[in-house]
Formats: C-alpha cells, structure tokens, sequence
C-alpha cells in the first residue's frame, strides 16, 4: 500500500513508522487548510501534529511559544532531522535576529518559532504581511485562560492571526485543559469553527502516589532512594524551602540544584542547562520551573508541598515520562499545606470571584488527596474523562487503604474547635484532646474544657490526620484572621448531632509511609545489552558536548535501547530503527553501526 505524503516525512524526517492515535487526523486536517484545538497529553506527541503540516504545505509554519528554552529544544531537535528551522527571541543579538527576518522573506525557513510578545509588535506583524505563511501554530493554548495557572494577558491578542489572515490555517495546542478551560481557549482565540480533537489525558507510564507528611526531607530522601543517579524534579511552595532542600540532598551525596524566580538570571539559566544537558540531575524547583522543559527522560516529579490546583498538578507531574517509559509521581503533604494555601488565597487582592475559583480548586485537589479510589480515576474526571476500571498502577490501586469509623473522633474534634473559641490551630487542638499537661494549657484554662483528654485513645498523627480530613471535607475552615486557627461550618452542625456518619482514610504507620516507594523506573536494558547501550549513550554524550546541545535532542535514550536490543551492523539495518530519520541516518549512522560491530 503506497504511503500518504504525510506518512512519507513522518518516515523519512522523523524515522517513525506510523502515527499514534489522532495524529494523522490532525495533521491531514490542518495540511488541508482546517483550523483545529488539540488537547494532547504531554508526550503525546502535539509537535508533530503542526511541524508536519508545516512541511507539508507551501511557506513558513509560525509556531507561538511562550518559553525560550522550549523553543530553543525545538529548533535543535528540527535541525537535527534536517528541518530548516530558526526561533526569534531575547537571546539573539540583532545581526542574528536579522538574519532570521531575511530567510523568513526569502522562504528559506519551513518552521518559525517566535513569543507571542514578539508576533504582536507591528514591526514582526508587517514582516508576516511580506512572508508566505503556511500556519499558525498556538502552543500551550491554556495560557488565554485567565482562571488557569500559567496566564499570558498576550495571548489574549492573538485572534489578530484570524482576522488580518483568515485563509491561513490554525492549530492551538495544549496537555493542560478541563472542559471550562477547553471552552475559553475555543471562545478566546476564535477558534468557534475549529474541529477539536480531544485524546485521552491518560498517562499511563507515570504511577501515581500521596502520603501524609511526616518528616517531609526524610520521606523524600527514602523516595528517591529508588531513583539514584536518575533525572527528576522535586517542587517546592517556597524559594526558602527551594534552596534547603537542594542543599539537603547534596548532603545526601545527591547531584541537586536550585531554581527559582528570586535567584540572578545566570544562576537559574546555568543550573536549568546542567539539568538540559546532564544525567542524572534532580531539579529543585517553585512552580517557576518546568514549563516548556522537553526532557524525556524525566524518571519522577515529587511535591514536597500541596499545589494549588489539579490542572497545576497535572502539569507538572506530566514533565515526568515523555519518553513513556516508567515514571513517578510523588506527592507529600500535609494539614499545614491546606492551612498555609488557603490564607494565601483570603489575603489575596483578587476579587471574590477569582477567590472562590482558587478554594473550589484547591478543594477539588484535596478530594483528590484524601481519596480512597484509584487516583487516575480521580485525576481523569477532573478534566471530564471517565476512566472505567482502577489503573493498578497508583498507591490506592496497589496498597488499598483502609477506611474507618471516624464518627466519634470527628464529632470529638469538632467539639474541641468549638469549646476552645474556634481561633487555635491543630498542634493545640490536638494537645486538648490528649490531655497535655503544659503552662499554656493552664494559663488559658485549656485543662478545663470538657473536652481535655478525651482523645487519649489516638495518637498525634492519627488525630492529625482526622482534622486534615475534616478540612477536606469543608467540615472545618482555615479562619485566615487567626493565623491558621480553625473554625466549624455550617456542614458540621449534621455531624455534630450524628446526623451524618464520618468514613475516614486511616493513617499508614509513619515507617511503612516513608519506605514506600515504587520500582526503580530506570530504562528496561537486558543485562546483555548493557554494555552496548553504554557504549551508545557514551557516544551520543560526545555527540552532544561537540554540538552544545542536549543529549536527548540527538537521539532518545528508547532509540538507543532499541539500537542495542536490535544491533544492527549495517546501515541498511540502523535505518528501520524507530527515530532514526534520514537527516540522523546521514550524519551518525557510520558512528553508531562502528560501536554495534565493536560490541560484538
């Protein structure tokens, strides 16, 4: 059966065989002249849903991307495949940036990547007016949505592509929408008309765990216990915390480094090209990291804090597995999480409106957290996909929890909220309850109160996990005026009188919580085919060093298992490798056929 010329460059260019689910449609549909809205999991495979109807069509394809270190990976990773491709951004002197204007004139470019700061600018507009254009490329489309986490008032703008080119076909891309978020990108960026192909949010590689925060350092040390001298992200809520942590795990004999938005330019571009370019680095970070970051072989993401919402969640554990082998995503937290988020949300400057969407997303998280069903299920109907059966690959799925009938302990901690003055926080609510004899619980008569010592029977950690688990369940609230303190809502009035019955996710013990930890996710090499996968990663380092670029931009470490499992001793035979394209055949297939036959 003869190839469609789609399928031709995805062989030819991209050294892939077939496309994987909707791609085709996408790229047949937008090469035809169509608008489209793409909702595609990370590692899914969104840029060649627009490269290749780039290729495909007559002039430049002009792709909107809102970061420069993912614009810089895309052009190297193009160029490496023999793509004429150029960025245009802040870090180009003006002869380069020149340069770039004139080949784009001259229809020497067949992709263009440029920030939407800069496609905005009259000047960049009226050269777009002089090129031949074959599409718009919008990525990470969420970034219109003014309710989502990674806002950019420029996008907002960007309906001037239909409106001064309306015969030029548009694709918005993104991994991270719910179905509000799906309707805004559409409403926002014109794109009424688009077709919108929506694949499934599911990623099935990534293993999904929470625990209870303990000892957080400790428990993460013990986490990564699993993933020694394997790429990773640790996120952290503050740049204190950023910095601690870093320094902790290099303590530990581990390669971590810092980045965050308060540290000078230098330091964080620096520390961010070591993660780029080196194995085995753990990136610790504040939510200003990871965005645009294309590294594939990213083995986990671990939360040493609560984030603010699914969707920001989502995302960042989806920079875990690209490359779709094996991956975690670690998540630790605590009461002290939800109290800390929840002030910052009522000492905020946003209006009410904002503020109740940022509680009902936080509180959606905290569902998710307390959960006792499979965590994907959770997670996938946040973004309105229904996922039918438990994924067997998440804490609830493989450890079950246990629950309990936490009734009586719930109506004993409400109590205690509510004879105290609903003003303290959990550490003294929970000192009331099992009976502390200390000179604060004298001098505000504490030891009075009918509730002192009535909760001998749990220990600490159990008591704590009961509160956390009423504040999830909107039964108590974190009163920002009292520095943390809690107080009832209305909802706890049915408890209060037995009206209602509490089932409760029981505490793991501390030890077992802080030993577990999934499988070691490191690439499934056989033991025979060690040595020659070595030896490929070892050229492919040199390969990169000459070149200055990441490694994973000159093959992927699934080519080069592939390469060492099929060993192939000719040039003929490197080439029907997957990812191995024309361009990479040409320029490394001499080199990578030597190491073959050397190994034996």
């Amino acid at each position: 059966m003869s190839q469609s010329p789609a399928q031709q460059l995805l062989s030819s260019v991209f050294g892939y065989d077939s496309f994987r689910g909707d791609q085709q449609a996408i790229v047949e549909h937008v090469a035809s002249g169509h608008d489209a809205l793409v909702l595609m999991p990370t590692g899914g495979g969104k840029s060649l849903c627009y490269q290749i109807p780039a290729l495909l069509r007559d002039g430049c394809g002009i792709v909107i991307s809102p970061l420069i270190a993912l614009m810089q990976d895309q052009v190297e990773a193009l160029r490496q495949v023999g793509v004429r491709a150029e960025f245009l951004n802040s870090t180009l002197d003006a002869d380069t940036a020149a340069r770039v204007e004139r080949a784009l004139l001259a229809g020497e470019l067949e992709l263009l990547y440029v920030a939407p700061e800069r496609l905005l600018t009259g000047r960049f507009l009226s050269l777009l007016g002089r090129a031949q254009v074959a599409l718009f490329a919008i990525d990470e489309a969420h970034c219109v949505s003014q309710w989502g986490h990674d806002f950019r008032p420029e996008y907002r703008q960007l309906t001037v592509l239909h409106e001064r080119w309306p015969q030029i076909p548009r694709i918005a891309l993104t991994a991270t929408a719910d179905p509000p978020t799906q309707r805004e990108i559409a409403e926002r960026l014109d794109l009424s008309q688009a077709r919108h192909f929506v694949s499934s949010f599911d990623r099935p590689n990534i293993r999904y765990t929470v625990v209870q925060k303990d000892n957080a350092k400790r428990q993460l040390l013990a986490f990564l216990g699993n993933h020694r001298d394997e790429a990773g992200i640790v996120y952290c809520m503050s740049r204190r915390k950023v910095e601690e942590t870093a320094q902790y795990l290099c303590e530990q004999g581990m390669r971590a480094l810092p980045y965050h938005a308060g540290m000078p330019a230098e330091v964080r571009a620096a520390n961010q090209r070591r993660f780029l370019h080196e194995d085995g680095i753990v990136m610790c970070a504040t939510i200003a990291f990871g965005m645009g970051i294309d590294k594939p072989d990213v083995r986990f993401v671990a939360h040493t804090d609560l984030p603010k919402s699914m969707e920001g969640y989502y995302q960042e554990t989806g920079r875990a597995g690209r490359d779709g082998e094996p991956a975690e995503a670690w998540l630790c937290y605590g009461l002290g999480d939800v109290v800390l988020l929840k002030q910052m949300i009522e000492q905020s400057e946003a209006g009410e409106e904002r503020k109740q969407l940022e509680r009902s997303k936080l509180d959606h998280l905290l569902g998710y957290c307390e959960s006792m069903q499979c965590r994907r299920q959770v997670l996938l109907a946040g973004f309105g996909e229904t996922y039918p059966q438990p994924c067997g690959n998440c804490d609830n799925c493989l450890t079950p929890p246990a629950a309990w009938d936490a009734t009586v302990p719930a109506q004993k901690a409400l109590s205690c909220v509510y004879r105290s003055g609903q003003r303290f926080g959990v550490g003294h609510l929970i000192d009331i309850l099992r009976g502390s004899d200390s000179e604060r619980m004298r001098q505000l008569g504490h030891d009075q109160l009918s509730t002192y010592g009535i909760g001998k029977d749990l220990d600490a950690r159990n008591w704590r996990g009961v509160f956390r688990q009423l504040v999830a369940a909107s039964l108590l609230e974190v009163d920002p005026e009292a520095h943390g303190g809690l107080k009832l809502t209305d909802a706890s009035r049915d408890v209060l009188k037995g009206r209602r019955q509490m089932m409760m996710r029981r505490e793991s013990p501390a030890s077992r919580e802080r030993e577990r930890g999934g499988p070691r996710t490191g690439l499934p090499v056989q033991a025979e085919d060690l040595a020659l996968f070595n030896a490929l990663r070892g050229l492919r380092a040199e390969l990169a060093r000459e070149q200055n670029v990441p490694a994973f931009v000159i093959f992927h470490d699934s080519t080069l298992r592939n390469i060492a499992e099929q060993r192939p001793t000719s040039i003929d035979a490197l080439g029907r490798v997957g990812g191995i394209g024309g361009s990479k055949l040409a320029r490394y297939g001499e080199r990578l056929v030597e190491i073959v036959r050397e190994q034996g």
